[in-house]
Formats: C-alpha cells, sequence, structure tokens
C-alpha cells in the first residue's frame, strides 16, 4: 500500500510531497503542527492538504474536543473511519450527524 500512496503522489507539487513525507513519519499531525514541522506557510500548508486529498491519500479528522482543529493523517485501507472511542470523529462520520 506504501508504494501505491507513494505513486499517488509523485506529481503532486513539491509542497505535499514535503506534508506526506511529514505524515508518514508522525501519527496525525494538525494543520498548525505541519507548517512547524515543514517550515512551511499555514497557506501552503493548507494547499498541499488539498492536494493530498484530491489524491486520497489523506484522512482528516475532527477533534471533538476542539470542533476548529482537525487532525490529519495517511489513509490507509485497513483504518476504521470512526475512532469516537479516543476523542475524535473522522471528517465523513462528523458531517453525517
Amino acid at each position: 500500500m506504501n508504494a501505491d500512496r507513494r505513486e499517488a503522489v509523485a506529481d503532486l507539487p513539491p509542497s505535499a510531497k514535503l506534508v506526506f513525507v511529514v505524515l508518514e513519519n508522525h501519527e496525525r499531525l494538525t494543520q498548525a503542527a505541519l507548517a512547524e514541522e515543514t517550515l512551511l506557510p499555514q497557506r501552503t500548508v493548507r494547499y498541499a492538504l488539498e492536494e493530498l486529498r484530491d489524491a486520497d491519500v489523506l484522512r482528516e479528522e475532527l477533534n471533538i474536543m476542539d470542533a476548529r482543529q482537525r487532525f490529519y493523517s495517511l489513509a490507509d485501507a485497513e483504518e476504521p473511519t470512526d475512532d469516537t472511542a479516543v476523542g475524535i470523529a473522522s471528517e465523513s462520520s462528523a458531517q453525517a450527524r
């Protein structure tokens, strides 16, 4: 699966590739944490996240403790889509409510 994800980002801009590599090395991060880790401006990180979302390699989770925040991680076919037991919900399940 890792090779499939890398193929999906091969044609993306360098900022999206950098965010992808950082997410490979971390379980999940907020947009602010990604900006800090990559040293990219917030706007560039937001654009990179959009590109990764469009490539279907990004998982976005709502922080139910602070709805202003989202967690980002790399999508994996084996992952469950709802982790409400640990205080987070996937974006799709949060919109269904």
